[in-house]
């Protein structure tokens, strides 16, 4: 099954303060790991956030997440944000 892809305000924010190389890889990763299987779980790329509603999945791409919720048909990315403040936007915005 395809999936849809959207990007929340902020996501596309988030996107856009990226620079080009980082953009061409987030959304190559983003098209290969989301469009068809986002909710497959994998060691190293796709991680189920336990004990949280929202969001509910993260996809890592080398230094950056991506954070997303995955609802019927559709995948909303809701922040893509560097490594080192991953962990201060979950905690902003994890409920």
């Amino acid at each position: 099954m395809r999936y849809e892809i959207i990007f929340s305000r902020e996501a596309a924010d988030d996107f856009k303060r990226l620079s080009a190389r980082e953009r061409a890889t987030v959304r190559d990763a983003i098209e290969r790991h989301l469009r068809y299987e986002p909710g497959m779980v994998s060691r190293s790329r796709i991680k189920r956030l336990r004990e949280m509603e929202h969001p509910q999945y993260r996809l890592r791409v080398g230094d950056i997440r991506v954070f997303y919720d995955i609802q019927k048909e559709v995948v909303e990315v809701l922040a893509i944000v560097p490594k080192s403040r991953a962990a201060e936007w979950l905690e902003d915005a994890g409920g």
